[in-house]
């Protein structure tokens, strides 16, 4: 009984690590991401996926219109809206 629990001990040591070091953090941003997604309005100036800024125009519940240019509107998912910028940053 004892040699198998002291076979077990490093394998259990091991998933305790992986949890602590890689596991948690990865779920600490996807909350954290989806928060930044939830709370997205009007006006913001974000980044999306490929570095391109710009500023929401339109919300929907999976897609976003983000004004790129004066009259030019891109339709992307909410999720793929990497940053959220101050105000002004995008002149």
């Amino acid at each position: 009984m004892l040699g198998t629990l002291g076979s077990m001990l490093p394998l259990v040591l091991m998933f305790v690590v992986l949890y602590f070091v890689m596991i948690r953090p990865q779920m600490k941003r996807q909350k954290e991401h989806r928060a930044m997604v939830d709370a997205l309005a009007k006006g913001d100036e974000v980044v999306i996926g490929g570095g391109v800024l710009g500023k929401v125009a339109k919300l929907g519940e999976t897609y976003l219109s983000v004004e790129v240019a004066a009259g030019v509107e891109l339709q992307v998912q909410r999720t793929s809206v990497l940053q959220v910028l101050p105000k002004g940053t995008i002149k």
